[in-house]
């Protein structure tokens, strides 16, 4: 996948190249997609974390969000403080102003 993600980096097949960077993320590998992290602030976070954060922006607590996502409420919560920490962020509350409308 990731020499996929070259080929297409290299002709500039950018929905392509998203595309296999997300897979790369969901398998749990940095993809090395660059983008701006003033426009993109969750570029950074994998698939499932973006999941956890969204619930969680909802006002779900871990447990709520472990049932909905059929996750243990352990991994959510290794999933959330991944996020906090990928978003330079401290608290549920600035979660839900930062995926707001």
């Amino acid at each position: 996948m990731r020499d996929a993600l070259v080929a297409f980096q290299r002709c500039s097949a950018r929905a392509w190249a998203d595309r296999a960077a997300g897979e790369l993320r969901a398998a749990g590998e940095p993809a090395g997609v660059r983008r701006d992290a003033a426009d993109e602030p969750l570029a950074a976070l994998t698939p499932q974390q973006l999941r956890v954060a969204r619930c969680v922006a909802e006002g779900a607590t871990n447990r709520e969000v472990a049932l909905r996502l059929s996750l243990s409420p352990r991994t959510v919560d290794h999933h959330l403080r991944n996020v906090f920490a990928a978003l330079g962020i401290r608290s549920r509350t600035e979660l839900a102003r930062l995926l707001g409308p």
